[in-house]
């Protein structure tokens, strides 16, 4: 049993936890050697105490580890612990890093930049829009889009990162063979392709009250910032702001209705000094200097003139069919003679390029 096994072992064991982990390497400097310890060595480790120690002891009778090991590699996923250099260098810096992090996808160097998308599951025809909107407006530019592979704004974010061709990570509330919601099976392979899929959790861990809590630290941890698109006031989206507070990211609220219940955890996130987001811009500008120019969408000042952009074919019909008036998405649709999923897209890409503005009831504006 090498130090990797062991620490997944360690992960495997009901009541040790990260800090415990942390405080018995202090102690026995590998996690072999803390797994060979006998229950009076580890019971004299500060914090540790006699249920631990014994827990601890007789791991080898209480956790399966040789059909973990076969799982992991069965379902195609890999390990990854806090020596690696894939493991997340912001989600080192919390208190509580996990021990071991189940990984399907790759983690890369580019996650360094990554945004945290999170809200409630049971939203509105608003918040998922807006969460689309923003999460494809940041994989467009490079940000990796964080969420937790739930029903609702999580779904949306993942969906929106996915279509600007993006990278997006689902971080699990349960073991990482688990498909929770089950209608995201197909969701979650094309985050593990383009991405990755991450737990804390064993494999067969289900969900409960405790695993979401737990969850939403580490899509805290491991980003620069936390977006919060719809929330009522017991959300536990609020959980995961509350986190990025305590590790001192910055945490922004997408406005919605006044009389919207979805909404009221939003508002309240601004009222306590939430940065309001209406836009990609608004969390971009928040980061900018950790992003290259050529990672960002060209300024006015720096595109020049209209040729110099380099529009698709449906960006092109889509930029033409636009007066110079306000005009209608069901107008644009008209005479570009494009489905509607195509016009949204080169809709939302034009705006990106800074050539449209969108305006109040789907109304959009030429900028040059």
């Amino acid at each position: 049993m090498d130090s990797r096994e062991a620490l997944v072992a360690l992960n495997m064991i009901e009541g040790v936890g990260p800090i415990r982990v942390r405080q018995l390497l202090e102690q026995f400097g590998d996690a072999t050697a803390i797994l060979k310890a006998s229950r009076t060595q580890l019971a004299a480790v500060r914090g540790i105490g006699e249920e631990t120690a014994e827990a601890i002891s007789k791991w080898e009778s209480d956790v399966p580890l040789a059909a973990e090991l076969k799982r992991i590699a069965e379902f195609g996923c890999h390990i990854v612990n806090q020596n690696d250099p894939e493991y997340p260098d912001l989600l080192r810096q919390i208190y509580d890093p996990p021990i071991v992090l189940y990984v399907k996808g790759t983690l890369t160097a580019k996650d360094k930049n990554a945004v945290a998308m999170v809200g409630s599951r049971m939203t509105t025809h608003y918040g998922i829009e807006v969460a689309r909107k923003l999460a494809y407006q940041l994989a467009y530019v490079g940000v990796t889009v964080v969420s937790g592979g739930a029903r609702g704004i999580d779904t949306s974010a993942h969906q929106g990162a996915l279509t600007a061709k993006g990278r997006t990570i689902a971080v699990l509330g349960t073991g990482i063979n688990l498909v929770f919601p089950a209608e995201n099976a197909e969701l979650y392979e094309r985050i593990a392709a383009n991405g990755a899929i991450i737990t804390q959790f064993p494999f067969n861990r289900p969900a409960d009250r405790q695993s979401f809590p737990i969850r939403n630290r580490i899509v805290a941890g491991m980003t620069l910032g936390t977006v919060v698109v719809e929330a009522n006031l017991t959300s536990g989206a609020l959980i995961t702001a509350n986190f990025a507070v305590e590790y001192g990211r910055q945490v922004f609220a997408v406005p919605g209705r006044i009389d919207s219940p979805r909404s009221k955890g939003c508002h309240e996130l601004i009222k306590k000094g939430a940065k309001l987001c209406e836009g990609a811009e608004d969390i971009l500008s928040e980061f900018e200097y950790l992003f290259p120019p050529s990672n960002r969408p060209p300024a006015p000042n720096e595109t020049g003139v209209l040729p110099a952009i380099e529009l698709s074919e449906n960006e092109q019909k889509a930029y033409e069919a636009l007066a110079e008036e306000e005009t209608s998405i069901d107008e644009v649709i008209r005479k570009s003679g494009l489905p509607s999923s195509a016009v949204s897209v080169a809709l939302l890409s034009l705006e990106m390029k800074r050539m449209i503005r969108q305006l109040p009831g789907k109304l959009f504006v030429k900028t040059r």
